[in-house]
């Protein structure tokens, strides 16, 4: 069993297109038709194994579109458990257009989830044996699953696994307080989950001291796209800057994050180099208009011209 364990309860095919000009009214000729399986938890797993290291993806499954997103899984090596549904796996259509550089994002909101498959959900976590030493709940949750789907989770997985939660803040909020160790809202979600604007490094160490203190949560890593992120916990209060780099496509970019973050963790490096990494994996993702990282090299040596200009 992989020390790393990832849930991906609303997964969906990721369908990357190229079109020339965006306009309404006329058929439009696409190109360069890519397919990934996306979905938060299934994107961070694939990161991982990017890196070199080992993870399982759970996730749920259903419909022939579930079967091709196993399939594409498959395809990359990934190490995976379906979790049976009724409703089909969702589609995302995602268009690059080459004139202006514009990314159009078009999701499904996903199948309806009922009572026996939430609880077959919940199965797969809890008997998870061994427990997994780092098991990461991220991306959205589809019809049927409570906001709480996610604490729910949380409260029942044992004392020695750390949970990383990676959620929008209806999702991320009621988990916080049942065991969270680790988080990564951005600053948007950061100021819902207080009910307030958050701006600039000072309010977002202001605001994570708030809520660790409140929930005892251990760790938040909130990040602010182009200036990288901040992290406040465990004696550590520091914004990581990112590397300039050439921008081709942000979708999957906060999972590698998330990979590069809790990869770093289990290979034993500090909290500060952990989230160094995590950034510099998800700069790298940035540069591939595929989603999430395509180049482990791309990773490591963000990584390393980081370390170097931020000191080691």
């Amino acid at each position: 069993m992989a020390e790393i364990v990832t849930l991906t309860v609303n997964p969906a095919i990721d369908q990357s297109v190229e079109v020339d000009d965006v306009a309404p009214n006329r058929k439009l000729r696409t190109r360069a038709l890519q397919r990934d399986p996306g979905g938060g938890g299934s994107n961070v797993a694939r990161t991982i194994c990017t890196l070199g290291g080992d993870a399982l993806a759970l996730w749920t499954c259903g419909g022939h579109t579930g079967a091709l997103y196993a399939d594409l899984l498959q395809r990359e090596c990934i190490d995976h458990r379906p979790i049976a549904i009724e409703g089909m796996t969702r589609e995302h259509l995602i268009v690059h257009e080459k004139s202006t550089g514009d990314v159009y994002r078009f999701g499904e909101e996903g199948p309806l989830i009922n009572d026996e498959e939430a609880q077959a959900i919940l199965s797969a976590v809890y008997d998870l044996n061994p427990a997994p030493r780092y098991l990461v709940l991220s991306g959205s949750l589809p019809p049927g699953l409570p906001d709480d789907f996610y604490a729910q989770i949380t409260s029942g997985m044992s004392a020695e696994t750390r949970v990383i939660v990676d959620a929008v803040p209806s999702a991320l909020a009621p988990a916080l307080p049942r065991g969270v160790y680790l988080s990564k809202p951005n600053v948007r979600e950061l100021g819902e989950m207080l009910g307030e604007e958050i701006e600039g490094r000072a309010e977002i160490v202001e605001a994570s001291r708030r809520l660790i203190a409140e929930t005892g949560t251990s760790i938040i890593v909130t990040s602010i796209a182009a200036g990288g992120a901040v992290v406040v916990g465990e004696g550590l209060e520091e914004q990581i800057a990112a590397p300039t780099v050439r921008v081709k496509s942000k979708v999957g970019a906060g999972d590698s994050m998330v990979g590069g973050m809790v990869l770093g963790l289990q290979r034993g490096m500090s909290l500060r180099e952990a989230v160094r990494f995590g950034v510099a994996t998800g700069s790298a993702a940035v540069m591939s208009a595929r989603t999430g990282l395509e180049k482990r090299e791309d990773a490591e040596r963000l990584y390393e011209r980081m370390r170097e200009q931020q000191g080691q």
